[in-house]
């Protein structure tokens, strides 16, 4: 095929508007924030999982202090009513009414150690529940604001693909139909057009063989030629070393 050189080095320019396309089209389908918006996503999961189970080991201690401060209650009121019994009994009655007093002290002290050990426990579950908030809440933070950045590529790369089809509609709609043509059937499946320089083609950055750069040099400039290792078109300009 024929092309004029111009028309050739125009392709420069449209091969140049897909490798940005490639890129626009990556960020706009899948954004670098997606794998970490996904660890995330497994992250809070996991997060709200230990909230669960640390708010039911809460709850569960503090079910465990209002038993035994029951428990103190009815204990106390036992003993009251004892120690009123106490002032108006027999001597018999007295010395049983005693035991039961002692003993009732006892269990109020054993239940009061374990209320306060209980308390002591509660303590630390509420601050293992307002910990995992915490990291709930800042895990939903940075995905907020990594969704927002997201979107906000999307939008950009969006606006970018629209302009960079228009720019390609541009520049090959100054080329021979023939040439944009084949241009197109060999972007489908790789870079359409590399700069030949340096006895490199620019599209696969491949070293030529010493045959085919002297095939290159011997060419018409209006040939349209090909790179042996990558099929693209190789446009030469002054820069080709030729």
């Amino acid at each position: 095929m024929k092309a004029s050189p111009q028309d050739q080095r125009s392709l420069l320019d449209v091969a140049d508007i897909d490798r940005r396309l490639v890129v626009a089209n990556a960020q706009r389908t899948n954004p670098p924030q997606v794998a970490r918006i996904h660890e995330l996503q497994a992250q809070r999961q996991t997060q709200t999982h230990e909230l669960t189970v640390r708010a039911g080991a809460r709850d569960d201690i503090q079910a465990e202090i209002a038993r035994v401060e029951s428990d103190v209650n009815t204990a106390r009121t036992r003993l009251e009513r004892d120690e009123q019994r106490l002032t108006a009994a027999s001597a018999k009655e007295a010395v049983a009414l005693e035991n039961e007093i002692a003993s009732l002290r006892r269990r109020m002290s054993s239940l009061e150690d374990t209320e306060l050990e209980a308390m002591e426990r509660l303590e630390a579950a509420e601050a293992e529940v307002e910990q995992t908030r915490a990291a709930i809440a800042a895990t939903n933070e940075e995905g907020a604001r990594l969704s927002a950045e997201a979107k906000e590529l999307v939008a950009d790369a969006t606006t970018a693909i629209e302009g960079l089809d228009r720019d390609r509609a541009a520049v090959l709609g100054r080329v021979p139909e023939a040439l944009s043509t084949l241009y197109d059937r060999i972007a489908r499946n790789g870079v359409g057009a590399g700069l030949f320089r340096e006895s490199m083609c620019n599209a696969c950055r491949v070293i030529l063989t010493a045959s085919d750069v002297a095939t290159i040099r011997s060419a018409a400039d209006d040939e349209v030629l090909f790179c042996p290792e990558c099929g693209a078109i190789l446009v030469r300009t002054e820069d080709s070393g030729l």
